[in-house]
């Protein structure tokens, strides 16, 4: 698997595959979407090049805590308030590296 480096990700860029450490792990928060009422919870994950935001949503959310090496496989990057953010599809991956 080669994975990218979080400052060679550009808005845009699909089937992304990135491993780093989890630099922060947010407040969890219950959001509204088509789907219904679901959990959600904002992480940021850094590498020696620089950290991005990423989500998890539901069960995934205590998977992860800060200081873990992951891997997210499968991702694509937006742009939310001014900051990149990859995003992890249902067919996305994450693992937390053991």
């Amino acid at each position: 698997m080669i994975y990218i480096k979080i400052n060679e990700l550009n808005v845009g860029a699909s089937d992304v595959s990135i491993e780093g450490t989890i630099k922060e792990k947010g407040e969890e928060r219950t959001v509204n979407t088509r789907f219904g009422s679901r959990k959600v919870c904002t992480f940021i994950i850094e590498d020696d090049t620089g950290e991005i935001n990423f989500s998890l949503w539901e069960d995934d959310i205590s998977k992860a805590k800060e200081g873990d090496v992951v891997t997210i496989t499968g991702a694509y990057v937006t742009e939310w308030q001014s900051k990149f953010q990859l995003n992890i599809p249902k067919n996305g991956t994450f693992e937390v590296k053991k």
